[in-house]
């Protein structure tokens, strides 16, 4: 029963009164309301109940995901008020930013986990895992500061800037920070195979799951073109200003340009340029059917694999999963070496198959858990830069010079 908003309030009001709401809109289609000035401006104007019809969004069970989101807050609020001044503080902090989609369910899990386990860790913890609309600024503060002793203890997020600019997390990694503590000789198959290998040689980084980038496209917008089956047919000049790019999410953005100018050079980041038509929020783009074609209808939309299975069955929209194979944004996990000792229960947990079928199940970003099944066939490859590619390149720096190419292009 939902005992704290009515569904004819206006959308405003209740992320106002709930904020922990704004996760489930933002990933149910509502990515507009990620802006605070566009959340005062839309919100204050529309029910609930009507942004649930615009969107076509079944209002009972958005409505049952919005008073779990609500109940889940209160739980941790509950649990932070019984803590000491001590916990707050914490003996070990750690920081994460986590994909919307999966934030509340792994979230849950952690925080039960805590509760059960608190009371025989003999020291104190801090944590907080965001969801990712929300930036890394709140994290990057503290890496700035170039002294060890500022970083949380853990780390999580996906994406390659922050962990691997030279002005951010890159030197701490040159410096010897950061330690993989899993223990895992052999990860998932999907991930540790003859064509694919996360396994960080260096034994300093760990990956507990990915974000796949894969192709939706609109059969109706295609116009005669041939339906693209890799990446290379993406940046064929039949499809100038026909794409749309997930350039909001930064991650899989940095994802998408560090591949194509591995594998195409500089000129095929100016492909990727020409061929932009806009920038759309995935769930934004698995309702663009129903919108007039003068908004600009792209044939093809990059996207995180999550996002296609909300599209309706009989939409135009048909999945294609690249042949030489997704792009993927590593969802990193970095443990500092100081404090292995008492941060190794936590990298377990993250690694565990319990959270491992979580990140695969519920928000279909594959685990690289060895127990996990992700459920993928043969034909659902990765691609991923490698880490000798990585570790042989100013991977900030060359997001930046990739960054110049494709807005040069547009």
């Amino acid at each position: 029963m939902n005992k704290y908003f009515d569904i004819k309030e206006k959308v405003f009001d209740i992320t106002e009164k709930y904020p922990e709401t704004l996760d489930i809109f933002v990933a149910n289609g509502f990515e507009q309301l990620a802006n605070e000035k566009m959340r005062k401006l839309m919100g204050k104007t529309i029910s609930l109940e009507m942004a649930c019809k615009t969107k076509k969004v079944n209002i009972e069970l958005f409505e049952q995901k919005l008073v779990e989101a609500i109940e889940q807050h209160r739980i941790s609020v509950d649990e932070a008020l019984t803590e000491s001044k001590e916990e707050v503080d914490g003996d070990i902090r750690i920081d994460g930013v986590l994909p919307c989609p999966i934030r509340i369910p792994l979230l849950e899990a952690f925080n039960g986990w805590m509760e059960k386990n608190k009371g025989s860790f003999g020291f104190t913890v801090n944590y907080e895992l965001k969801s990712a609309n929300l930036g890394l600024d709140w994290i990057i503060d503290n890496v700035k500061t170039g002294n060890p002793d500022d970083l949380s203890d853990l780390f999580m997020s996906a994406g390659f800037d922050l962990f691997f600019d030279k002005e951010l997390m890159g030197k701490y990694k040159d410096a010897g920070v950061f330690e993989d503590i899993t223990g895992l000789e052999k990860l998932n198959k999907d991930f540790d195979n003859d064509y694919i290998d996360l396994k960080d040689p260096l034994k300093q980084y760990s990956i507990i799951g990915v974000v796949p980038a894969v192709f939706m496209v609109n059969v109706d917008e295609l116009n005669g073109r041939e339906m693209p089956k890799s990446w290379e047919d993406l940046l064929k000049p039949e499809f100038e200003s026909s794409i749309s790019l997930p350039m909001r999410d930064l991650d899989l953005f940095n994802a998408l340009l560090l591949h194509i100018h591995q594998r195409y050079g500089e000129e095929g980041i100016t492909r990727l340029g020409r061929n932009l038509l806009r920038s759309m929020h995935p769930a934004e783009m698995v309702k663009s059917p129903t919108k007039r074609a003068s908004a600009g209808i792209p044939a093809v939309t990059i996207m995180p694999y999550f996002f296609t299975k909300m599209a309706m069955k009989n939409s135009p929209l048909k999945t294609v999963w690249p042949e030489d194979g997704a792009i993927i944004s590593p969802i990193f996990l970095l443990a500092k070496k100081s404090s292995k000792d008492k941060t190794k229960r936590f990298v377990d947990f993250f690694f565990s198959k319990e959270v491992g079928e979580l990140l695969s199940s519920n928000g279909h970003f594959p685990s690289t858990n060895p127990e996990v099944d992700n459920g993928l066939s043969d034909n659902q490859k990765f691609m991923w830069l490698g880490w000798d590619y990585i570790n042989n390149n100013d991977i900030g720096s060359l997001i930046r010079k990739c960054e110049k190419i494709f807005h040069d292009a547009i």
